[in-house]
């Protein structure tokens, strides 16, 4: 059974479609109480977000274990939790340099923003040895879940919404708005955020698909 699930073609669309709108539905609930003002501990309209609970980057926690699992009940598991775990970590690391020197003003040397954007690419792509179908339907959700926020941002900072999707460091406020919505939109939602997605989702997915994957024989010989 588990030959004849890992031969056939895995399809994305439809493991990433029931949690692609939930994000889209967080999403626009979010948008709406920012613009409501309400609570701000739900619905933050600080720079950044300022770890609202309302938001769409905790969901990563919760859809990385949920491809994981259905990927693993299609024979489709990764060659080791071990380098899962490992390449995650890893593509974090890669992550935080990444972010510090595209999108951190401490840094002016020349280069800084492509250097930064390609270690950031990296950290995707190092998502793919270890766990390959998980890192094609995560790239998938992470680009469903954040193209509906880079749209939002462009209206929200043309029209000055008032909202976090708007909010931008000092610094940033006197500049055009195309440089400023390629800086601090589009590049951090659909290249930061989408290494973001898939390596926080291959690092609880893998940690919690382990212990599943333990639990199985387990519970089957307690069957027999």
């Amino acid at each position: 059974m588990a030959e004849n699930s890992a031969s056939s073609k895995l399809n994305v669309t439809r493991l990433v479609l029931v949690p692609a709108l939930i994000t889209l539905a967080v999403t626009l609930l979010r948008l709406i109480g920012e613009l409501q003002h309400w609570p701000s501990m739900l619905f933050s309209r600080a720079e950044g977000g300022g770890a609202a609970i309302v938001g769409i980057s905790w969901l990563p926690i919760i859809f990385g274990p949920y491809f994981g699992v259905k990927l693993f009940d299609q024979g489709r598991g990764p060659s080791s939790f071990g380098k899962t775990i490992g390449f995650a970590l890893l593509g974090f690391v890669l992550l935080i340099f990444g972010a510090g020197l595209a999108f951190a003003s401490n840094f002016t040397f020349p280069g800084r923003i492509p250097l930064g954007l390609l270690l950031i690419v990296v950290a995707v792509v190092a998502q793919y040895v270890p766990w390959r179908e998980l890192a094609r339907v995560q790239i998938a959700y992470a680009y469903t879940a954040r193209i509906p926020v880079a749209i939002i941002m462009f209206f929200a900072m043309q029209y000055n919404w008032g909202t976090h999707y708007d909010a931008v460091p000092p610094q940033y406020e006197h500049m055009a708005f195309w440089p400023k919505y390629m800086l601090l939109a589009f590049a951090p939602q659909l290249v930061m955020w989408i290494a973001y997605t898939m390596v926080v989702g291959a690092f609880f997915g893998g940690i919690y698909v382990a212990i599943v994957r333990r639990r199985k024989p387990a519970a089957a010989s307690a069957g027999a």
